[in-house]
């Protein structure tokens, strides 16, 4: 009786994931999980490029600094299309499991969101784990986004005309931001969660399925959240699992993302769900075959250049009603 194959060379996956998680296993770059947060980030960061798209040049791109709460400047990233005033604005909060991922790891993909959208992209380095525990990262996004609505016309952006959004991590602390607007009253055009993570134990069946030799596996998920928050009861705070959240109502339209092999995609399922449930118009799009990850591939994986345009496309709808 043979073992069943590795996940890398399931039928289920596109030849050109296939062929770039053969290149990832040939590198043998050492697991995550096995390393220093410093030495994950390090590592994180030599490979963020790789397979990106080239590297969009545009009219605008400035550094920020925004404050938090606890007296503490936030590096951010501006970028905009044009230098016309009065453009839209998209907070974005980057990926890497709280504890690794920065502004420069998500440089290009925040181009390509401004170049494809013609809005204004500002990225957030939010402060990380394990040097700072949840819930800084969820302070850090909220001081973010309200100092940019109070703001937003000194940086040549509409205030009336604002979105968040993020990938993986990122996707978690856009959707809590969102629920944070609604309470607020800030008014929010979109939220764009890109495979974001939604429960408090990952413990749905993709977690199972797709936990081992395709990109994020289950030894990562639980290093990263070892390092960003303690196990337990703690895990049950809705800013953590938004899917705990008591109520969905009244937040801002969703635009969800999700890649089909990837732990994540039943979570991120179950919350574009009960935002229907509760209302909330969305958008779910599921890319076929791909894995966590594939977003920051666009020069191997032509489902990444697809979500490029598709999330673009639904930034403009959402911040240019009228066009």
């Amino acid at each position: 009786m043979t073992a069943n194959p590795p996940f890398h060379s399931h039928a289920r996956l596109t030849p050109q994931m296939a062929g770039v998680l053969e290149r990832m296993a040939r590198a043998a770059r050492p697991a995550l999980h096995t390393l220093t947060p410093g030495e994950a980030r390090a590592l994180y960061a030599a490979g963020a490029d790789v397979l990106e798209v080239p590297r969009a040049e545009l009219a605008r791109v400035q550094e920020l600094q925004l404050p938090a709460r606890d007296g503490e400047c936030l590096p951010a990233r501006l970028y905009a299309p044009t230098r016309d005033a009065g453009l839209p604005l998209l907070l974005y909060l980057h990926g890497g499991g709280f504890t690794i991922g920065s502004i420069d790891t998500h440089d290009v993909l925040c181009r390509e969101l401004a170049r494809l959208a013609g809005c204004m992209v500002v990225s957030l380095g939010y402060r990380l784990a394990p040097e700072h525990c949840f819930p800084t990262a969820v302070h850090d996004t909220w001081d973010a986004l309200q100092w940019l609505a109070e703001h937003a016309a000194s940086l040549g952006a509409d205030p009336a005309r604002l979105a968040v959004g993020g990938d993986s991590a990122g996707g978690t602390l856009a959707a809590v931001a969102a629920l944070q607007a609604r309470d607020a009253g800030l008014a929010l055009a979109l939220q764009l969660l890109i495979y974001p993570g939604t429960t408090a134990h990952q413990d749905t069946p993709s977690h199972q399925r797709y936990g081992q030799g395709l990109v994020l596996e289950a030894s990562a998920i639980a290093w990263f959240f070892d390092q960003y928050i303690a196990p337990g009861p703690a895990r049950e705070d809705w800013r953590f699992a938004p899917l705990l959240a008591p109520d969905l109502e009244g937040v801002a339209p969703a635009w969800v993302g999700l890649a089909e092999c990837d732990p994540l995609v039943d979570e991120g399922i179950a919350y574009a769900d009960r935002l229907r449930m509760a209302g909330v118009p969305v958008q779910l799009e599921i890319y076929r075959g791909v894995t966590h990850e594939f977003i920051k591939m666009g020069r191997a994986i032509p489902e990444a250049r697809q979500f490029h345009h598709d999330a673009a496309a639904a930034l403009r709808a959402a911040l240019f009603p009228l066009d």
